[in-house]
């Protein structure tokens, strides 16, 4: 049988849930570098073998800047699952960026 996708019946994400981000950010700065090692850290911790990043460089890829209205970089777009979120900054806070992620920090599963 084949298991399900989404919510369980308590309302939390089940292990299948695929997660496809998007990070902008402006070319090979040391913000931008912290950035990208920050989220993959915590996606491979919180997500491993089921999330997609692709990371953008804004200074190369202006275009999409503007089609994703990004004001601010860098700027972590959670498409999937829904509801899409946005988040900013260096991604350093684990547990804030779980939050906003959609995911439930694993202080409050104790």
């Amino acid at each position: 049988m084949a298991k399900a996708k989404g919510k369980t019946a308590g309302g939390k994400r089940s292990a299948a849930t695929r997660y496809r981000l998007r990070l902008f950010v402006s070319g090979a700065t040391p913000k931008a570098r912290e950035a990208i090692a920050n989220i993959r850290t915590i996606s491979d911790r919180h997500l491993e073998g089921r999330y997609e990043l692709e990371v953008i460089d804004a200074l190369q890829q202006s275009e999409m800047l503007r089609g994703q209205q990004i004001v601010v970089l860098p700027t972590l777009i959670k498409e999937l699952p829904l509801p899409m979120k946005r988040l900013i900054g260096d991604f350093g806070d684990e547990e804030r960026v779980l939050i906003g992620l959609g995911l439930h920090p694993e202080s409050e599963d104790k």
